[in-house]
């Protein structure tokens, strides 16, 4: 039962959280929690990922721990592939997903900067 919860809970959580990477430097009272998982986003995309793998996301490495625990396969290493998959069934090539959530990354961590420093200038004149 445990790990059936956490199961579902890494699929909410994880889910949201990407989302909220996506779309949380738009809502000027979210840019700076925005910034912070971004910020932790890229520390283990590329820090982290020294070690274990650029792209290592320490929140899908505990969700396959999980899932292999449950006796339930790894049909991808990467979390958005994974997620297009069991969402929709289609099994779309993983380095163009993985391309595709590069790019949509680059974009956002730019806008984030852009916006935050926006504000600070804002605050600061103020």
């Amino acid at each position: 039962m445990l790990l059936f919860l956490g199961d579902k809970f890494f699929l909410v959580f994880h889910t949201l959280l990407t989302l909220f990477n996506i779309s949380g430097w738009i809502f000027k009272k979210t840019r700076k929690a925005h910034f912070l998982t971004m910020a932790a986003t890229a520390f283990s995309w590329f820090f982290l990922g020294i070690w274990y793998g650029i792209g290592f996301c320490f929140c899908t490495e505990w969700h396959w721990q999980i899932r292999l625990m449950m006796g339930k396969p790894i049909q991808s290493y990467s979390y958005i592939h994974f997620l297009i998959l069991e969402i929709t069934g289609i099994n779309l090539n993983p380095d163009i997903v993985d391309t595709a959530v590069m790019l949509v990354f680059i974009v956002v961590i730019l806008l984030t900067m852009i916006v935050n420093f926006r504000d600070y200038l804002i605050s600061r004149s103020s």
